[in-house]
C-alpha cells in the first residue's frame, strides 16, 4: 500500500539564459528532457513529477543531473505526498484544486 508519508513528489525549478541561438536551444531541450522523463509543467519554468518512492525519486534526480544544461539554475526540492496536497493554488483570485496521487503507477 502506498503511503502518504513515503511518495515522494519531484519539483525542478530553473532560471535558464536564453539571449543566444545555443542557449535557446539548451533551455528548449531541458524541458524537453523533463517532459521525456515523466514531468508535468505547473508553471513555465517549474516542472513536478510523482514517484512512488524516495529510490524512484533518486533516481530521477540523478537523471536530471545527468542533462542540465550547462549554465543556469536549477534547483530540485522533494515533499512527500502528505506535504504536497497541503500546497495551495491560484489562477487569479480563484482557488485551483491541487493534484492528486495518481491511483495507478504508470510503466512508460
Amino acid at each position: 500500500m502506498l503511503s502518504g508519508f513515503r511518495i515522494v513528489w519531484l519539483m525542478v525549478l530553473f532560471d535558464l539564459p536564453v539571449v543566444t541561438k545555443p542557449e535557446r536551444k539548451a533551455a528548449t531541450g531541458f524541458r524537453t528532457g523533463l517532459l521525456d522523463l515523466g514531468f508535468e509543467m505547473a508553471q513555465y519554468s517549474v516542472y513536478v513529477r510523482f514517484c512512488a518512492s524516495q529510490s524512484s525519486a533518486s533516481t530521477q534526480v540523478s537523471r536530471v543531473q545527468g542533462m542540465l544544461p550547462k549554465s543556469g539554475k536549477v534547483t530540485i526540492l522533494t515533499f512527500t505526498d502528505k506535504q504536497f496536497e497541503r500546497a495551495i493554488s491560484f489562477h487569479g483570485r480563484s482557488s485551483i484544486p491541487q493534484k492528486t496521487t495518481p491511483q495507478q503507477l504508470e510503466i512508460f
